[in-house]
């Protein structure tokens, strides 16, 4: 259901950015030739799940992908192979991983560029969240300030790779942006909204000389000077940013079951939990579990556990745990050739 026409602190629609700027290095090398946010969730990705949530909501009327050069053709073409209409693409000057303006610079330009002159809200494209995000805007209405999503992540070890947040009720009284000596689990994750009022201070902020990498050190900086508010949220929440966090977000959505393509080939293979396996793929005489096979992959005389293999790849005769394979790779009886 389409949410009514409102929007932000003063009755606008909202702009919307997406941020698939990233190279995704640790998720190398099945992401060294595709950008993070098409990996596969079950039958759609990452990215098209937040779009989905996006184009259902009245309120907001464009949304910008921002993403650099090096990608900026793979996402042209997703977004004009999708059913979406609202997203449009905006393209960072970069092409490097060492060129990169961080996220608060790259935003800074992204207004800017395309000047943006509304309410914005603000969310990761790598991030699978468990949440409406037509729930997120509403907050954002109630509160008519910037807001930011919180996050449990029940581990302080965990809770020091994130930004740190202290409520009082759903205000944020303290934020400390990857603390050594995190005093909770309750993270800030990468969802925000800004009201217009606050699109101005991004280039405020970047003048002074604050760090411009994350946006937790910007709301960090932000809630000195007026009321930031949190919307908090259990279930779930995925940052895909390792092939760990990637399977276990598979895992949450395929929820103890299998999801493997009709065109897909099984041919005495046993596939237990968790398994996804894509248009093509081959599975003879192997036990698969917890596992992520791209199309037109080859799994032959195998048992794979907690492992992905990217696409074309053939693996034979092999125990498989914990690996990461990429594309266009032939393992067979440990011999390996790429």
């Amino acid at each position: 259901m389409k949410k009514d026409l409102g929007g932000g602190s003063d009755g606008q629609r909202m702009k919307a950015v997406v941020l698939a700027g990233g190279y995704a290095t640790r998720l190398w090398p099945i992401t060294k030739h595709r950008p993070k946010m098409f990996l596969p969730i079950g039958e759609t990705t990452v990215i098209d799940r937040i779009f989905a949530d996006l184009e259902a909501d009245d309120r907001i009327d464009t949304v910008y992908v921002s993403t650099n050069e090096r990608f900026a053709d793979e996402f042209r073409t997703h977004l004009q192979e999708s059913e979406f209409e609202k997203p449009t693409l905006s393209v960072e000057d970069t092409a490097e991983e060492d060129e990169k303006f961080g996220v608060v610079g790259a935003l800074a330009q992204l207004v800017e560029r395309e000047e943006v002159d509304d309410d914005m809200l603000v969310i990761a494209g790598d991030n699978l969240i468990s949440f409406d995000v037509g729930e997120f805007v509403d907050f954002f209405e109630e509160k008519e300030s910037p807001i930011l999503a919180a996050y449990d992540v029940g581990s302080k070890e965990r809770a020091k790779s994130y930004g740190l947040v202290e409520l009082d009720n759903d205000r944020v009284v303290d934020f400390q942006e990857k603390p050594d000596d995190p005093n909770s689990t309750l993270v800030s994750i990468a969802c925000y909204a800004f009201t217009q009022d606050n699109l101005p201070l991004l280039q405020e902020y970047l003048q002074d000389g604050n760090n411009p990498d994350e946006p937790g050190w910007f709301l960090q900086w932000l809630q000195v000077q007026e009321p930031v508010y949190a919307f908090s949220f259990e279930e779930a929440w995925f940052d895909i940013g390792t092939p760990e966090s990637y399977l276990d977000a598979v895992s949450w959505y395929l929820d103890g079951d299998s999801y493997v393509a009709d065109s897909a080939t099984l041919d005495n293979a046993q596939v237990g939990q968790n398994v996804h396996v894509m248009d093509g793929a081959t599975l003879k005489n192997a036990s698969v579990d917890n596992a992520i096979i791209f199309s037109n992959a080859t799994v032959r005389d195998c048992d794979v556990r907690d492992s992905i293999i990217d696409e074309k790849t053939h693996i034979e005769n092999m125990d498989l745990a914990g690996a990461l394979i990429g594309a266009h790779t032939q393992i067979t009886n440990g011999a390996r050739d790429e």
